[in-house]
């Protein structure tokens, strides 16, 4: 079977919504399948690799220094993502208006710039440990769409400051937008667990 555009792994669940695997830096198409299964049983799970490689470690975008985005690069990655996820859709036969992001660190960037970019792509995103996408964000209209900002407040890779510029960006945008912050570093908590498990339950249950 093609690939797709991404390597990538897929298992079907008995829900009609599916769960979208954004791995962080050197991470695969492995690393958040057991994640995906504790914080939404029974929805199909689609995990691509990232394409792009920094010192061997698979990313989904390149970047020019720590925390400095190739947003040029971001951009051009974001728009491939979704031109997969539209692939995939149709080769798993998903509903595309029930597509969920749950992106980590690089992951959750290419989630945000995802969304933004191209909104009908995703139902909404849950974005742990964040940074802000672009310098001049692009304004979409994201209404009916969700995002969750799960940052953490030692965290040194993407400071929870992000999440409150991400939060006005995105509500800016239409967007329902829930923050939470961790007692945590960038690592992820069994707090981040269980608030991005309600979070995915109260977006499958949400009219648009």
């Amino acid at each position: 079977m093609s690939d797709l555009g991404f390597i990538h792994r897929f298992e079907r669940g008995e829900s009609p919504w599916t769960l979208l695997l954004l791995h962080g830096t050197g991470g695969d198409e492995h690393d958040l399948i057991e994640l995906g299964r504790a914080v939404a049983p029974g929805w199909s799970l689609l995990s691509p690799r990232g394409k792009v490689l920094e010192n061997g470690a698979p990313r989904f975008f390149r970047r020019l220094a720590e925390g400095v985005f190739d947003e040029a690069d971001l951009r051009l990655r974001a728009h491939e993502l979704a031109d997969f996820i539209a692939r995939a859709a149709t080769e798993y036969a998903l509903d595309p208006a029930k597509i969920v992001a749950l992106g980590y660190s690089n992951g959750a960037n290419i989630a945000s710039a995802t969304l933004l970019l191209r909104p009908e792509t995703l139902r909404g995103a849950a974005l742990l440990r964040p940074m802000t996408p672009f310098s001049e964000a692009p304004q979409p209209n994201l209404a009916g769409k969700s995002v969750l900002i799960a940052a953490g407040d030692a965290d040194p890779i993407a400071p929870s400051a992000h999440a409150d510029g991400l939060k006005r960006l995105f509500e800016g945008a239409g967007a329902h937008v829930q923050v939470t912050v961790a007692s945590a570093s960038h690592g992820l908590t069994q707090a981040d667990v269980a608030t991005v498990a309600a979070w995915l339950k109260a977006v499958s249950a949400r009219r648009r």
